[in-house]
């Protein structure tokens, strides 16, 4: 079956969740990739979000966190206090699962404006409850399109810190868990580097050259020593994404490429 960079996106996203895992799920992009993974490769993965739901299993993909269906589907839910206190602060969250508009070369986040932040060029959804998740998780995974913009030297802003600095930085500013282990674009794998916490790329998506990866890097991107090529989604999962995307375009009233 043909496919899509965005399908590859999703799919290779989807495979970084472990069966089992309990997992605090972003709206969007990270939502598409943790469900198509409990359709398919964790069917007892434990999505948990922000609101409340615990267990979540969504036929169409939620607009927001106050979506109606992640409460309907859930196993329990819970004050969004106690997702926080408990859950999260409390080392219950597996992996936290978040997209991002800006990400840096250690994994830290920006989702709250691009340019000066008293005078930005475009302000954006904010933080939400990311750097919460980002600081408190046991492990982070990252997902979004890839390209010189979003992937930048330098953030305008950081909303949710990853790897800060570099190096051992993250465990002086006393954050717990391994911090983000990921990045999942619709070009490549990165991972952070042993030491450093700079992410380095280690896998490259079928098609996909190296000069096209530097191209759509805001900084000097660099590559692992061994650099794997992605498997392709199989028809097992295309079929599962693209049902779960018409499911959703019909329930939200979109196109299909929308959902």
């Amino acid at each position: 079956m043909t496919y899509t960079t965005n399908e590859m996106m999703t799919v290779a996203a989807a495979r970084r969740l472990k069966n089992g895992s309990v997992c605090f799920v972003g709206i969007g992009l990270p939502s598409k990739a943790a469900n198509l993974a409990r359709l398919t490769s964790s069917p007892d993965v434990v999505l948990i979000y922000e609101s409340g739901p615990i267990g979540a299993k969504p036929s169409v993909l939620p607009l927001s966190i106050g979506d109606g269906e992640l409460a309907e589907t859930a196993d329990t839910v819970v004050p969004t206090g106690e997702i926080f206190r408990y859950w999260l602060q409390g080392g219950r969250i597996d992996v936290g699962f978040l997209g991002a508009a800006q990400v840096d070369r250690f994994g830290n986040i920006n989702t709250t404006v691009v340019g000066d932040y008293h005078a930005p060029k475009v302000r954006l959804p904010g933080a939400g409850g990311a750097p919460e998740i980002a600081g408190s998780a046991k492990s982070v995974l990252i997902i979004l399109k890839q390209s010189a913009r979003s992937f930048v030297d330098k953030l305008d802003f950081i909303t949710s810190v990853g790897h800060g600095e570099g190096g051992d930085s993250r465990k002086r500013l006393g954050l717990p868990g391994a911090g983000p282990v990921g990045i999942i674009t619709d070009l490549c794998i990165m991972e952070p580097e042993e030491g450093t916490h700079e992410f380095v790329v280690t896998a490259l998506h079928p098609g996909v050259s190296r000069e096209q990866v530097v191209a759509a890097t805001g900084w000097a991107i660099r590559f692992a020593d061994s650099v794997e090529t992605t498997a392709e989604p199989t028809e097992v999962e295309l079929t599962a994404l693209r049902d779960l995307e018409a499911r959703t375009a019909a329930a939200h009233g979109q196109a299909p490429g929308e959902a």
